[in-house]
């Protein structure tokens, strides 16, 4: 059963914006060449499929007369892990960047007390057998992400997304090639079970249920630098950000449920051959969540795919390479 979320109680060349009580942020650029508004809309209706409407959270950075940008969420991360600063940053360069948050996650709708054995779905996926039922797949979520386009009115998007947020934008580009101007897929995966394989450690921390409490939970997030870029590690970045996505929406239910649709979406590397639009293929040579030769794979089944394999990089995007990413992000979404 579907229930919708409840709501939970600088740049160097850029000024550090305020938020104002209606939630508009505005940020002037600081030699008074740009300024950019960042608009918060609570949630929207959005159509879509299993079931045919769910409630969407999202926010926008950025002018909308600008270059569409979305940004989709990896497995069970909210619209946060997009941080503000790196949108803005994006924003800056000219994009009207959309976050939101996946359905099952955040505060757009869950999907309470739909059961499902992700087990059930892998060893499908892996032995070819008949795919046990699952409340939805990587096209639904994907389709999510349009009705959000549409009821924003953006007819064609730049898209960006990490790690399962990639696997789910690729769909889109497979299957809504007209709503697709660029593709960026960042730390991500093709479905090849062949490929990306996490390393053992990666995939204990991965699978291990969350405490519930909530000094537990902030002290268990350290765990995540098993695949964190080593180079930047910050446990207490980690803490900090781990304890305020728990007061914004702790829902771990929401995990085997999204893990299943992975599973159950299959391989997507022959349907990627066919994309005609810019491609731009991100991941870290420290990543062990995902590893590095599912990026290679991913870029070779993309016709004209530009892959940018970088050092230092684990399974996150660290402030300290921001620059780096955002600025090959703007130039592939430039190219079309």
């Amino acid at each position: 059963m579907c229930r919708q979320a409840a709501r939970s109680s600088s740049t160097e060349m850029f000024c550090r914006p305020v938020c104002t009580p209606n939630c508009v942020t505005r940020v002037m650029s600081c030699d008074g060449t740009r300024r950019c508004e960042t608009r918060r809309v609570p949630r929207t209706t959005v159509k879509t499929t299993r079931p045919d409407v769910i409630e969407i959270e999202y926010e926008t950075f950025g002018l909308p007369a600008d270059p569409a940008l979305l940004l989709v969420a990896g497995f069970v991360v909210q619209l946060t892990s997009w941080e503000r600063e790196f949108c803005e940053r994006l924003a800056a360069g000219g994009r009207y960047v959309v976050r939101f948050d996946n359905r099952d996650c955040g505060l757009s709708t869950k999907f309470d007390g739909a059961r499902v054995d992700p087990g059930a779905a892998l060893q499908a996926q892996l032995t070819g057998g008949p795919m046990p039922a699952v409340p939805y797949t990587l096209s639904d979520m994907a389709n999510d992400g349009i009705g959000l386009l549409d009821v924003l009115g953006i007819e064609a998007v730049h898209l960006l997304g990490a790690s399962m947020g990639g696997m789910i934008a690729q769909t889109m580009a497979i299957e809504h090639p007209g709503r697709v101007r660029s593709l960026t897929s960042m730390m991500s995966s093709p479905g090849d079970p062949r490929t990306g394989k996490p390393e053992p450690e990666a995939l204990k921390v991965l699978l291990t249920v969350p405490p519930t409490e909530r000094a537990a939970y902030i002290d268990a997030a350290a765990r995540t630098t098993v695949w964190a870029s080593k180079r930047y590690v910050d446990v207490e970045r980690i803490r900090r950000r781990a304890a305020e996505g728990f007061d914004r929406s702790f829902y771990p239910e929401g995990g085997p449920r999204q893990l299943a649709a992975i599973y159950a979406s299959g391989d997507r590397t022959t349907a990627l051959h066919g994309l005609d639009i810019p491609c731009l293929v991100i991941h870290g040579r420290d990543d062990t969540l995902i590893t590095p030769d599912a990026a290679t794979a991913t870029a070779a089944a993309i016709p004209g795919a530009h892959l940018l394999l970088v050092g230092d990089m684990g399974h996150d995007v660290p402030p300290p390479l921001w620059n780096f990413i955002v600025s090959a992000i703007l130039a592939v979404t430039a190219a079309s």
